[in-house]
């Protein structure tokens, strides 16, 4: 079960109950009816190009030396394609392009839908959402490597779209996701 320990609506401790053939937290007060279904949540993910560099940013709390796409969750009312642009003007301060849609992969991890798009940065300087994040770079796309979760597997479709066939990066410490994928 998830986090959720108690009914959002009317704070009473939940049960666990199947429901839809997986065990839910179920609000067992008569009359609520809330049912947990803990669906995954809708990412987007922008891998954008500019000069054919990639720009990678790393977010507070990550290592120094991790870098990954910009991502973002998606809003009420918001198709992906939309969702895409906003993210990267919001994270980078870039007007961007909609190129392709790169495909769509789970990270279970974090219980998210990562959607993916390849996008053309315009010029300008990069201004970073400091509340999100701490630093970016620009990799040469011939150089940029992926890494085996979360939006790792999407650069490395892409890559491979354009030619690059890419190993993953091994992160440290986390053999078990060379093996999962995720």
């Amino acid at each position: 079960m998830s986090d959720y320990r108690y009914c959002p609506r009317c704070a009473t401790p939940l049960a666990e109950e199947e429901r839809g053939g997986s065990l839910r937290g179920v609000c067992p007060a008569e009359g609520c009816g809330f049912v947990h279904w803990n669906n995954p949540a809708p990412v987007v993910a922008a891998i954008v190009e500019r000069d054919d560099h990639i720009i990678l940013v790393r977010s507070h709390g990550w290592p120094e030396k991790w870098f990954g796409l910009v991502t973002g969750f998606l809003e009420h009312g918001e198709m992906p394609e939309e969702a895409v642009l906003r993210e990267v003007r919001e994270e980078t301060g870039l007007a961007a392009e909609l190129g392709d849609y790169v495909g769509m992969y789970p990270f279970y991890r974090m219980n998210q839908l990562i959607i993916a798009y390849h996008v053309t940065a315009g010029p300008g300087e990069i201004r970073l959402d400091e509340s999100e994040l701490a630093d970016w770079r620009e990799v040469p796309v011939e150089k940029v490597r992926p890494w085996p979760r979360g939006t790792g597997t999407a650069l490395r479709d892409w890559l491979a779209s354009r030619g690059y066939e890419r190993d993953y990066v091994p992160l440290p410490g986390r053999e078990s996701d060379m093996e999962r994928g995720s």
